[in-house]
């Protein structure tokens, strides 16, 4: 992979020195999970005309928080007065949605597009940009990825990103209701546009 250089526009730094802020804060395996995802992210904005740089920045830091505590995520979502309902979920929400709003304040990045592709990488939105939809993708096809019909999904987010973003939907959504587990009402939204509404 060619190393995307930095324009400085996004993050006050270069890709070393990014990548030196996000390991800081990983562990060894979630790391190289958000380096596979980078590459994914890259190829899929070189097909469908998207800054690779953007898309670079965005998959890096778009695990940055996923290993704080709860304490950390409800101090976070108090302090910048988020959306209360944000208080009764977990993880799996809080390291896309309030892991944007710590990526701003920690990391210095303010771009609104980077900023919405980190907050909608777990459950989507109803209408996402190009660059919301590549993070989504690769997060979900890079190749550590070994769920059943991973093969299908990465052979198709090459080939038609939105339909990509449908499948990931459609079997995000099918895992959820098979583990009985409760499902955020965006990701019903998400499914209703990209999968029911198809």
């Amino acid at each position: 992979m060619t190393e995307i250089v930095y324009t400085h526009h996004y993050f006050a730094g270069t890709r070393a020195q990014l990548l030196e802020r996000v390991q800081a804060k990983l562990s060894d395996h979630r790391f190289a999970h958000v380096v596979r995802v980078e590459k994914a992210a890259i190829k899929l904005a070189q097909l469908n005309n998207v800054s690779p740089e953007k898309a670079s920045i965005a998959a890096l830091v778009h695990d940055y928080s996923k290993e704080r505590s709860a304490a950390e995520f409800k101090q976070v979502i108090q302090a910048h007065q988020m959306d209360p309902d944000l208080l009764n979920w977990g993880n799996f929400i809080w390291h896309g949605v309030v892991g944007a709003q710590i990526v701003s304040d920690e990391l210095g990045i303010s771009d609104p597009e980077i900023l919405n592709a980190i907050a909608r990488h777990t459950v989507g939105a109803p209408e996402m940009t190009l660059l919301d939809q590549i993070v989504y993708v690769a997060d979900f096809v890079e190749d550590g990825r070994d769920f059943p019909d991973a093969q299908i999904a990465r052979s198709l987010a090459y080939a038609d990103l939105q339909g990509a973003v449908s499948f990931e939907t459609k079997h995000t959504l099918e895992y959820l209701l098979s583990s009985n587990t409760q499902i955020y009402p965006a990701a019903i939204l998400t499914y209703n546009a990209w999968v029911a509404g198809r």
